[in-house]
């Protein structure tokens, strides 16, 4: 077992070698989206490195691709379903945030006030931001970042073919 510690948490958790910090997290009661399954393909699971960059497996060429696509990503970002645990000393930082899967939940929403921020699950850009009233002008911004993002990808794609 190799120990992870979790910020803003300050807490210590064990994660066998190799598993994945998604698998961790999860096993640990920490509430993730995972909007893609883990495939590396959504921003739901985006954390931050503190500490141990160099004891984690490197980053795949999808989750790469990912973060490419993520506004709130930094040198030190990471997808958790793609990261793997090689060796103590890994410090992670949890956004404390809520990830809306879709239209539709987001829609169940409105009307209350939002307990922290809300994410876009693909580009991590704030829908709604904490003690912020969620509004149905929320759904029109979703919306159009759901199709920014997918005319984005479809760009990326036909580059990399």
């Amino acid at each position: 077992m190799k120990k992870v510690k979790l910020q803003p948490l300050d807490q210590d958790i064990g994660i066998k070698t190799n598993d994945t910090l998604l698998q961790a997290l999860l096993e640990h009661d920490m509430n993730i989206l995972q909007a893609c399954g883990a495939q590396g393909r959504c921003a739901t699971c985006h954390i931050y490195i503190q500490a141990g960059l160099d004891v984690l497996s490197p980053p795949t060429p999808q989750e790469q691709l990912t973060l490419g696509f993520i506004d709130t990503a930094q040198a030190n970002s990471r997808l958790a379903c793609q990261t793997r645990v090689l060796d103590d000393g890994v410090v992670v930082e949890v956004p404390r945030a809520m990830y809306v899967g879709s239209l539709g939940e987001l829609k169940a929403l409105i009307g209350q006030r939002a307990s922290q921020n809300l994410y876009h699950p693909y580009t991590g850009e704030i829908l709604v931001e904490a003690n912020k009233l969620i509004l149905r002008s929320a759904l029109e911004k979703m919306a159009q970042m759901d199709q920014n993002f997918e005319t984005n990808l479809g760009g990326m794609l036909q580059t990399n073919d």
